[in-house]
């Protein structure tokens, strides 16, 4: 599955992305805002990632841009199975961050679950720290959960207190929440 948006195309990683994987990924910033990525981050993590298999209803993506001339892996983003269903996870690499990015490849992937797989709902947390990607949920249409629950990050050898988020996809109503000025 591939998918294009106005300024990234979000595909399949193939082994030969490898380098470019760890060198976009590799920054101790960006895997301490996630949950299964270790640090310090190497080629072999990277080599393993994306030769893990995954299943049809978990799709998983690098984000290229095309804005220098030629396409740059800038992050990744996907769907996996958890135990209440799908969640949705995506990085960025720091000299991304701030584009808008995480929200396109977010608003694509979104439209994948409803409509291309069928999901009737998808879930997704950010830890306490990392508010960015609260409001990137935020815009793209999930709601808190009131939930703050302790979550594993790999990066920070240990747990962190993660903010919990749901999203409806078979509310025709379920609209980006208003963010605050």
């Amino acid at each position: 599955m591939f998918a294009r948006t106005k300024r990234l195309t979000l595909r399949p990683g193939w082994p030969e992305d490898a380098p470019a994987l760890a060198r976009a990924i590799g920054h101790e910033s960006v895997v301490a805002k996630l949950a299964r990525a270790p640090w310090p981050y190497a080629l072999g993590d990277a080599q393993a990632f994306l030769s893990e298999s995954r299943g049809p209803h978990e799709p998983r993506f690098l984000i290229e841009t095309m804005e220098t001339g030629a396409p740059r892996l800038v992050g990744g983003i996907g769907l996996q199975v958890a135990e209440s269903g799908h969640e949705l996870g995506y990085w960025l690499t720091p000299d991304a961050w701030g584009r808008g990015y995480a929200t396109e490849a977010g608003e694509a992937v979104v439209a994948m679950a409803r409509h291309a797989l069928g999901l009737h709902r998808l879930d997704a947390f950010h830890f306490v720290d990392n508010p960015a990607s609260g409001r990137v949920l935020a815009k793209l249409g999930f709601r808190p959960t009131g939930r703050v629950e302790p979550r594993t990050s790999r990066g920070r050898g240990g747990e962190a207190p993660a903010v919990m988020f749901e999203l409806d996809l078979d509310d025709d109503r379920c609209a980006p929440m208003p963010l605050a000025a």
